[in-house]
């Protein structure tokens, strides 16, 4: 009898055995189907993300572009900030008929305008 306990154990130990391994390999197939889905939608999203490299190329040329005129310029700003401080003295009481030191400012940085164009 000892033997015959011992074998339908091994049988129902095999069966255990093969209905894990059973599961065991459909899980591997469903990770394997998952992991070629998310391949595709990788391959998509770069392929989408490869639509734009023209745009980007386009836009990075613009800001070279612009960047070089806004250093070219860059004494420009500095002139408009002087001609808002001669408003700003023109308009104030210390000025009188332009005859002192803001007034002969305010010419000089008019000729340096001038000189620049």
């Amino acid at each position: 009898m000892a033997s015959s306990e011992s074998t339908s154990t091994a049988s129902y130990f095999e069966q255990q055995r093969e209905e894990l391994l059973r599961e065991i390999s459909l899980s591997f197939e469903q990770v394997l189907q998952n992991i070629n889905r998310l391949n595709r939608n990788l391959e998509s999203v770069i392929a989408v993300g490869n639509e734009f490299s023209s745009v980007e190329a386009l836009w990075s040329q613009f800001e070279t572009v612009m960047g070089k005129d806004a250093e070219g310029n860059g004494d420009g700003g500095n002139e408009g900030d002087r001609g808002r401080e001669g408003d700003q003295n023109r308009g104030g009481d210390e000025v009188k008929g332009g005859e002192n030191d803001d007034g002969m400012t305010v010419l000089r940085d008019e000729d340096d305008r001038s000189r620049q164009r």
